[in-house]
C-alpha cells in the first residue's frame, strides 16, 4: 500500500511500519518509524506539539527516533483543505498504522459529524482502550485513588455510535415509527407528537472481536480479571447479547487454565467462585452497579469490556476517580493498528493560551509506545510526568487543587518533563 498526498509530505528520513500478522497484532516497527500525528483543536494547538516534543525525547533516550508526520483533520483540515476530515489524513492514518491525535471539536446537537467517531469507524479502530491509573501528587475526590488501575476496553462502532437515527418531524422518522407501530407492536411506546428513534445494533462479530482484544490483553501484561459490563437484564437482545458472546469467547476460544469463565458472577461475588490457578477470570456486571463497585470495591476490577456508550460512561466516571479527564489517556485498537488519543475535548475557550494540561495526550504516547513494543519508551513518560507532577510543578488545572505547587505553562510543564526524562533515562 502507498498513497499520493496532496498536501502533507512523507518524512524522507523515516520508514514505514510494516504488518507481519494483522490477526494476531504483530507489527514490524524500525527505529524511525513515521508516525502522522493530529495536533487537534482547541488546546490542541498548545498539547498537541507538548506532547510531541516529549515523545521524542522518550523515543531518543531508549535508542528510538520518530519521523512525524504532521496531518490535519477538524479547524486544521479547514484551512488547508476547506474539509474536515481530509482524505490524506485518513490515508496516512491507514498507510503507517500507528498515529496520535489531539482532541477534535465536535458540536453538540447540531453540525458536522463527530471526527473522532469517523475516524473509528472509517479505519475499523474498533476498541477503544482507556488506562485509568492513579499518578503520584494528582489532587483526588478519592481517599484511596491509588486502588484505581483499571482498563476500558469500549466497542468502537456500533451501540448508539453508530449513528442510526431520525430526527423528529422528518419522513424518514415517520416511517420509522409506522414500522415500529403497525408492524412490529410496540404502539404502546411510541406516543403522539414529535419523536426521534435510534436504532442501537449490537452484532455478534463486534462484540468479540472486542472481548477477545480485552482477554488477549489481560493474557499479554498480566492482568486477573475481565469483566463483561452491560444492561443485559433490561436490553436483553442487545447488551444481553453481547454478554453471551463475549463469554462464548471466553469458553470457546482459550484453554481452562489459561481463560476461566465464570457465566454466574453476575448474582455471585469472586469469592464463591473456584478460579483455576493463573488464569484470567472473565466475569460478568451490571453497568449501573458498576459506577457503585468503581467506587467501593476500586480494587477488584482490572480490565472492563462494554458496549459503546457504557464504556463512555463508566469511563469518565474512572478517570474522576484519579483526578479527572485531564490526565486520562486513550486509544483506539484495530487488527494490527493504532490511533491514541487524549480522553478529554478540545476546550475551545482555553484554546491558544498556553495553559492546557498536556498529561493526558503524553499518556496517550505511553499506550501507543506499548502498542509498538517501545514499553521502555512508554514508562519513562509516565514516570517522568509523575515525578513532575508530584514535585508540585503543574499546570493551571492541578494547582488550583494543591498547596505549595507552582503553576506552569503547557510549554514550561513539556520541558519540565523532558528533564526529568534526562534525568530518569
Amino acid at each position: 500500500m502507498s498513497y499520493d498526498y496532496d498536501k502533507v509530505e512523507v518524512p524522507e528520513d523515516g520508514h514505514a511500519i510494516e504488518v507481519i500478522d494483522e490477526d494476531n497484532d504483530e507489527l514490524d516497527i524500525p527505529e524511525n518509524p513515521i508516525i502522522p500525528i493530529i495536533h487537534g483543536d482547541g488546546i490542541g494547538k498548545d498539547v498537541g506539539p507538548a506532547a510531541q516534543k516529549v515523545l521524542s525525547a522518550a523515543a531518543e533516550a531508549t535508542g528510538h527516533d520518530i519521523a512525524w508526520m504532521r496531518v490535519y483533520a477538524g479547524e486544521s483540515g479547514r484551512e488547508k483543505y476547506d474539509e474536515n476530515l481530509p482524505e490524506d489524513t485518513v490515508n496516512a492514518i491507514d498507510e503507517f498504522r500507528v498515529a496520535i491525535k489531539g482532541p477534535l471539536t465536535t458540536p453538540v446537537g447540531a453540525g458536522f459529524r463527530s471526527l473522532n467517531v469517523a475516524l473509528r469507524q472509517t479505519l475499523d479502530f474498533y476498541a477503544n482502550v482507556r488506562p485509568t491509573y492513579y499518578l503520584d501528587g494528582v489532587p483526588s475526590p478519592m481517599k484511596a485513588p491509588e486502588e484505581m488501575d483499571m482498563v476500558t476496553f469500549r466497542e468502537n462502532t456500533e451501540d448508539v455510535y453508530a449513528g442510526i437515527e431520525w430526527e423528529e418531524g422528518t419522513d424518514e422518522v415517520e416511517q420509522v415509527r409506522e414500522f415500529v407501530e403497525d408492524e412490529m407492536g410496540f404502539d404502546e411506546v411510541m406516543h403522539d407528537g414529535p419523536i426521534g428513534i435510534g436504532i442501537k445494533p449490537i452484532t455478534e462479530k463486534g462484540s468479540k472481536r472486542l472481548v477477545r482484544k480485552a482477554i488477549d490483553y489481560a493474557l499479554e501484561h498480566d492482568r486477573d480479571k475481565v469483566t463483561l459490563v452491560h444492561k443485559g437484564n433490561i436490553m436483553k437482545f442487545t447488551e444481553g447479547q453481547f454478554s453471551e458472546w463475549g463469554m462464548e469467547v471466553a469458553e470457546e476460544e482459550y484453554p481452562d487454565d489459561e481463560v476461566f469463565a465464570a457465566p454466574d458472577s453476575l448474582w455471585e461475588t469472586q469469592e464463591d467462585i473456584d478460579i483455576p490457578e493463573g488464569a484470567v477470570m472473565v466475569e460478568e456486571r451490571l453497568a449501573d452497579a458498576m459506577l457503585q463497585w468503581m467506587q467501593l470495591r476500586t480494587d477488584e476490577f482490572d480490565i472492563m469490556a462494554m458496549p459503546n456508550l457504557n464504556g463512555d460512561y463508566l469511563s469518565d466516571a474512572a478517570g474522576a476517580q484519579i483526578g479527572g479527564l485531564g490526565i486520562a489517556p486513550g486509544a483506539n485498537f484495530g487488527d494490527a493498528r493504532v490511533l491514541a488519543e487524549p480522553v478529554h475535548g478540545s476546550a475551545p475557550k482555553r484554546a491558544g493560551q498556553d495553559q492546557a494540561n498536556p498529561t493526558a495526550l503524553m499518556l496517550s504516547g505511553c499506550l501507543m509506545f506499548d502498542y509498538m513494543g517501545w514499553k521502555d519508551a512508554g514508562d519513562l513518560v509516565k514516570d517522568a510526568v509523575e515525578e513532575t507532577i508530584s514535585s508540585g510543578t503543574v499546570t493551571y488545572d492541578l494547582e488550583r487543587n494543591l498547596d505549595d505547587a507552582e503553576k506552569v505553562s503547557t510549554t514550561e510543564f513539556a520541558e519540565a518533563v523532558i528533564e526529568n526524562i534526562e534525568k530518569l533515562s
